[in-house]
C-alpha cells in the first residue's frame, strides 16, 4: 500500500491510498473555496448520562446530488470535485461538514473507490483488502489526537438509512467521549469479568455462538459470523475475529487476509435477503472498537473488536421504524426471530 497525503483548497486534509507503489498523486485542487467554517459543540445530557453533538452548520451539507455533480467522484472533463485526480483507489479526506471539529473530535469521509455505481459489495478482495488498510491506519493516526478517546469507522447505505450522497462510501468519526454504546457493553464486561472470576464477556458469547451454531452464518479460519442472540434489528449480523483484539491495529496478517474474502460475501448475502428484483439492500456496517484514552480504556484489552451490520428492511417493501418503544424508551421489539434471519442468511450463500 502507497499512502499519499495532501491537501484541498481550504486547507482540509486529503489522502490517498493506492494498492501500486509506483502510483504519484500530485493534482492540485484549483477551487476558490472559503474556509471551512464549522459550529460543532458536544453537549452532556445529565438526565440521560449521554452526549450530543450540536452541529447546525450541517444544515447546509450537499442533500442527493445528480450523478454528474457528485462530490465523491473523481475530478475528470473539467469538473472539479472534493478529490482532484481523476482516478484514484481510496481516498479519505476531512468533512467538510463534520458533526464533530476540532476539541470536539473529527470526522472525515472514505471513498470506497472511484466508480460511482459500485457498490463494497462489488468491490474485489484487493480493493476491499485495501479499504482495510485504510481504516486501520486512519484509526492508528487519530487515536493519537489528544483530545480523541474512541475511533469509529462506519458505512450507511441506502436512502432509507439516510445517505444523501449516493457514490460508494463510509465515515469515521474520532469521538472526543466514549459512545454510550461501548460504555455499556465496558460495563456489561466488567459485571460478566467478576461474576465469572475472570471470564471474558465477548469471548464467552462468541463461543457460546459457535457452540450452538442455530444463529452462526459464516464461519472461516480466522473470523466468525452470526445473527446476536438478542437481536435488536431484522437481519443484523456480528462479525468477530478468532482471536480477540481490542482494534483494527492489532489484527494480525491471517486475520487481514481472509477479511476480505468473509465481509464480502456477507454483504453479497445481504442484497439477497429479499429476492430477485428487490432494490439493494440499505444497511449500516459499523466497527466497534475499544477506547484509546479516557475512563473506558482502562480495560481496553479486554474488549473485542468487531463490525455489526444490519440492515432496516424487515420484509420486502417495508421497514423497521424505530417508534415509541425504541425511540421512546430504548426498547427494541424484533419482528424476526433471529434463528430465522441466520437461516435466510445461510440459505442465500454463494453458489
Amino acid at each position: 500500500m502507497k499512502k499519499t497525503v495532501t491537501t484541498l483548497a481550504d486547507g482540509r486534509e486529503l489522502l490517498y491510498y493506492d494498492s501500486r507503489d509506483d502510483v504519484v498523486r500530485d493534482a492540485v485542487d484549483p477551487r476558490p473555496l472559503d474556509p471551512v467554517a464549522t459550529t460543532s459543540e458536544v453537549r452532556h445530557d445529565p438526565l440521560r448520562g449521554d452526549t450530543v453533538a450540536i452541529a447546525s452548520h450541517r444544515q447546509a451539507r450537499t442533500y442527493h446530488p445528480p450523478a454528474d455533480e457528485c462530490p465523491l467522484c473523481p475530478s475528470r472533463d473539467g469538473r472539479h470535485t472534493e478529490i482532484p485526480e481523476p482516478d484514484y483507489d481510496v481516498a479519505v479526506f476531512e468533512n467538510r461538514f463534520p458533526s464533530l471539529a476540532g476539541d470536539s473530535g473529527r470526522c472525515e469521509v472514505v471513498c470506497f473507490t472511484s466508480d460511482h455505481d459500485a457498490s463494497f459489495a462489488d468491490l474485489t478482495d484487493e480493493q476491499a483488502a485495501l479499504v482495510l488498510e485504510a481504516w486501520t491506519d486512519r484509526t492508528a493516526e487519530l487515536a493519537e489526537l489528544p483530545q480523541v478517546q474512541q475511533v469509529f469507522c462506519f458505512e450507511n447505505r441506502g436512502a432509507e438509512i439516510g445517505v444523501t450522497l449516493g457514490h460508494p462510501h463510509g465515515q469515521i468519526y474520532a469521538y472526543p467521549f466514549t459512545t454510550p454504546r461501548t460504555a455499556a457493553m465496558l460495563r456489561s464486561a466488567d459485571e460478566h469479568r467478576e461474576r465469572t472470576g475472570g471470564g471474558n464477556l465477548f469471548d464467552d458469547v462468541v463461543e457460546r455462538e459457535r457452540a450452538d451454531g442455530s444463529r452462526v452464518v459464516l464461519a472461516g479460519e480466522h473470523w466468525t459470523a452470526f445473527v446476536p442472540y438478542a437481536a435488536h434489528w431484522p437481519y443484523e449480523v456480528h462479525l468477530y475475529p478468532r482471536r480477540r483484539v481490542p482494534d483494527l491495529r492489532e489484527l494480525d496478517e491471517a486475520a487481514r487476509t481472509e477479511f476480505p474474502q468473509v465481509y464480502l460475501e456477507l454483504l453479497r448475502r445481504f442484497d439477497r435477503i429479499f429476492g430477485e428484483g428487490e432494490p439493494p439492500t440499505p444497511y449500516v456496517a459499523a466497527w466497534h472498537q475499544a477506547p484509546f484514552r479516557g475512563p473506558g480504556s482502562v480495560n481496553r484489552s479486554e474488549f473485542a473488536l468487531h463490525l455489526e451490520l444490519f440492515t432496516i428492511r424487515r420484509t420486502s417493501g417495508k421497514l423497521k421504524f424505530l417508534a415509541g418503544s425504541e425511540s421512546g424508551m430504548d426498547v427494541f421489539i424484533n419482528d424476526v426471530p433471529p434463528e430465522a434471519a441466520a437461516q435466510r442468511l445461510r440459505e442465500v450463500a454463494s453458489k
